[in-house]
Formats: C-alpha cells, structure tokens, sequence
C-alpha cells in the first residue's frame, strides 16, 4: 500500500517538474521540456555543468567504493594506531 503512495507521489512530482510550453520555447533543443525559465546565457554554462557533474559522479563512485571496501585492514591506518595504544 506504500508502494503505491510512493509511486504516484513520484508520478505527479514528475509531471510538475516538465516545462511548460512558454518556458520550452526559450531553451535551447538540448533542454526542451526539461527546465522551466531562460535558456544558458553562454557556453560556459555547459562547461560548469559538465566540471559539476564530473564531479559527483566521481564522488558518488568514491563514496560507494569505500562503503563497500572501506580498507581499513593496513597497519599505518589511523584506526589500528588507536586501537593498539
């Protein structure tokens, strides 16, 4: 029954956050019916864009990578150094 709340939560939340057909107009073929205002000023807008999302990807995999395999089994790690003491 939760299950179902979740998804037409998600369904309608979906659906509010396409662009309307005034905002559509503006952006560039790129991002039509996905964001609402006006288009990138530049093309620096992209490179921002494309340096922050890098960037989270790189995050994101690090994050999961030490969740996973954290690798605290080295003698010179902080861990070890305060648990013989």
């Amino acid at each position: 029954m939760k299950r179902t709340y979740l998804f037409i939560l998600l369904l309608f939340s979906t659906y509010a956050a396409m662009a309307c057909p005034a905002c559509e107009k503006q952006q560039p073929k790129l991002l039509r019916g996905i964001t609402h205002g006006t288009g990138p000023d530049s093309q620096w807008d992209y490179v921002i864009i494309a340096v922050t999302v890098a960037f989270v990807f790189i995050t994101l995999f690090y994050s999961v990578k030490w969740l996973i395999r954290p690798d605290e089994s080295m003698p010179g790690h902080i861990k070890t150094s305060i648990i013989n003491h």
